[in-house]
C-alpha cells in the first residue's frame, strides 16, 4: 500500500518511536551515568530531577524536530536561571551539567537519526 498516507504512517511510527526513545532511553542512560556520581541535595521535590529531565528531552528533541537548533540554548537558560544559586556550588554545579548535558545530547542524536530517517521515507 504505496501512498501519501504510507508515508504519514511510517512518519508517525518514526516520530512516536523517537519521542519514546528520547523518554524512556534517555531516562535510563542519564540515570547511569549519574549513578556514578553521588550528591547529596535532598532539598528538592522527590523524583523533580527526573520529570525535568524528561520534559527537557521532549523539548530539545521538538527543537531539533523543527530545525530550531539555537533554540535549545533556551532550554539551558531556563535551567541554569532556575537553579542559578545552587550552581554556586562546584560538587552540585557539576552533577547539574553532567545530567544536562548527557540529557541533551541524547535528544540531539535522538532528533538527527529522526531527521534523517524522515529523508528517507
Amino acid at each position: 500500500m504505496e501512498g501519501p498516507w504510507h508515508s504519514i504512517g511510517v512518519a508517525a511510527i518514526i516520530y512516536s518511536f523517537a519521542y519514546l526513545l528520547a523518554i524512556i532511553a534517555g531516562y535510563y542512560l542519564v540515570h547511569s551515568i549519574l549513578s556514578k556520581f553521588h550528591i547529596d541535595d535532598d532539598a528538592g521535590l522527590k523524583h523533580a530531577g527526573l520529570a525535568i529531565g524528561v520534559l527537557e528531552r521532549i523539548f530539545t528533541l521538538t527543537l531539533v524536530l523543527l530545525g530550531q537548533f539555537t533554540a535549545i540554548s533556551l532550554v539551558l537558560a531556563a535551567k541554569s536561571i532556575a537553579r542559578f544559586e545552587d550552581l554556586k556550588k562546584r560538587e552540585f554545579a557539576e552533577y547539574y551539567l553532567i545530567g544536562t548535558f548527557s540529557s541533551m545530547l541524547f535528544a540531539l542524536f535522538v532528533g538527527l537519526v529522526t531527521v534523517w530517517l524522515l529523508k528517507q521515507i
